[in-house]
């Protein structure tokens, strides 16, 4: 079973020394790391434990760095927390227990490193009273002593580690970009779920761009495909450098429906402490998968909060979120998305019932309906022929209803079929409506759909252009992308 470990600790702990004395690689790359001897950017590196190759990603512990941190932490299966023999538990140490806690990672080892220069007895009981259901070990990447036990205790605690879904749809969150000369783009992350292989075509998620995986490399090994839980990296072909970045989530082709960018989600939250806790409607940082965003805070009673966020994020049920403070930045706690993609709403008796179920994975009541009388047929008003007329020549600019008719007078249009409703104070003529339809499709046919590029297109207004774009989102004939459309169907 493919599995990824994430180190975790306070600066100077000594997480990447102790990476290197148990894989034999040097995870600080950059030239200001060398420099300034810590680290900045994520690393990686394969471990070798007696369950097989673990994929291991070693984190930053500077406090200016927890984004980058919490960007690693995301894709782990169990974690590496390093505390030092001479210093014990530190501000960034809880801080990344925290962040562990809200991503439901609970299977891991505490090394209580520099056991060579202070008695680690301190540190020892200090890491057991902040993570008390993980092993600690006293090691020495300098002397190797202890070494030989944090890999048995490894061992261990990997075999805690419940399997990700090896059949769901592929999934990547893309936490580094790169290119390579003669081979082009490359995006390297977690699989969190499916399998990686070689020549299949991927989206990139929230751009809706394509591109086909080139090739596969897992710890620069390259292979025919890769599987959930692993580090690997993807070159993707018929994708520039520039289309994407970390944050942006590589998906199978055909994931359709099943993964899609959302600005809603609906989440179950535990909070770090009982003062942790913001008030409704507070602006928070929302972490998932590598990407963060801020997003507002709207209480549905008890532990179920709705987070309407300012950017786009591609959830799916059950995925973690963490959930930090924008100023002054901290870990306020963390929970699972139960609704990816839920409608704007409030507190209900019948909501809060709802996500209860979603919790425990209940699946959802059939609807029980009574059956009704067949209503005895009622003809629709007669319409005004005149008024059908105007708005027919009013075309895909039409006025509002008051220079043109009375709000009866537009019912009995649209029941008769000769008047959609465009907006809250606007109908347009059918006709009207299927040519601009059209001219829609055409345009996303050729590619995506912007809001300036429709008003060029039919020669209007922006006014006019963004009520025709959020009519066709409404009627799933396009769905929005960031500051784009693309068609939701083949016409």
């Amino acid at each position: 079973m493919p599995l990824t470990l994430g180190t975790a600790g306070h600066i100077d702990h000594g997480k990447t020394a102790l990476v290197r004395a148990l894989t034999g690689i040097d995870t600080d790359r950059l030239p200001e790391e060398k420099r300034r001897g810590i680290s900045i950017a994520l690393g990686y590196a394969p471990l070798e434990l007696a369950a097989g190759r673990v994929s291991v990603v070693d984190v930053p512990g500077h406090e200016r760095f927890v984004r980058t941190m919490v960007a690693g932490a995301t894709g782990i299966d169990f974690f590496l927390m390093v505390v030092a023999a001479d210093d014990g538990v530190m501000p960034q140490t809880r801080e990344h227990a925290a962040v562990l806690a809200a991503l439901g990672v609970d299977a891991g080892v505490v090394a209580v490193t520099k056991a060579d220069v202070a008695d680690p007895a301190r540190a020892l009981a200090e890491a057991a009273a902040l993570l008390p259901g993980a092993e600690a070990v006293a090691v020495s990447a300098v002397t190797g002593a202890g070494l030989a036990e944090l890999r048995d205790a490894l061992d261990r605690a990997a075999e805690r580690v419940v399997p990700r879904a090896a059949d769901g749809v592929m999934r990547l969150h893309v936490d580094r970009v790169f290119s390579i000369r003669g081979a082009g783009t490359v995006v390297t992350g977690t699989l969190w779920s499916g399998e990686a292989v070689s020549g299949a075509q991927v989206a990139i998620l929230p751009s809706g761009r394509r591109a086909r995986i080139r090739g596969v490399e897992v710890h620069d090994e390259a292979v025919e495909r890769a599987g959930a839980g692993q580090r690997v990296a993807l070159n993707l072909a018929g994708l520039d450098r520039d289309e994407v970045a970390r944050g942006a989530v590589v998906v199978a082709g055909d994931a359709g429906a099943d993964l899609a960018a959302s600005y809603r989600v609906d989440v179950a939250l535990a909070w770090a402490t009982p003062e942790s806790r913001p008030d409704g409607g507070a602006r928070v940082g929302v972490h998932h998968g590598t990407r963060e965003t801020a997003a507002r805070l709207a209480e549905l009673g008890g532990r179920f909060f709705q987070l309407r966020l300012e950017e786009p994020i591609v959830p799916a049920y059950g995925d973690r979120v963490v959930i930090r403070s924008l100023a002054p930045p901290d870990t306020l706690g963390g929970g699972v998305v139960l609704d990816p993609a839920p409608r704007r709403h409030g507190p209900s008796r019948d909501l809060l019932a709802r996500l209860v179920r979603l919790e425990r994975g209940e699946p959802e009541p059939e609807p029980v309906v009574a059956p009704e009388p067949e209503p005895e047929p009622v003809a629709p008003p007669d319409y005004d022929p005149e008024l059908e007329e105007r708005l027919k020549a009013a075309g895909h600019e039409p006025p509002a209803d008051a220079e043109l008719g009375s709000a009866e007078a537009f019912a009995a249009l649209r029941a008769h079929g000769r008047a959609v409703r465009l907006g809250r104070d606007m109908h347009i003529h059918p006709e009207a409506l299927a040519r601009v339809e059209a001219r829609v499709v055409a345009l996303g046919e050729a590619g995506e759909i912007t809001l300036a590029g429709l008003r060029d297109d039919l020669g209007t207004s922006r006014k006019y252009a963004q009520a025709l774009l959020e009519h066709f989102d409404a009627a799933r004939l396009t769905l929005r992308v960031g500051d784009a459309r693309r068609l939701r169907r083949r016409r």
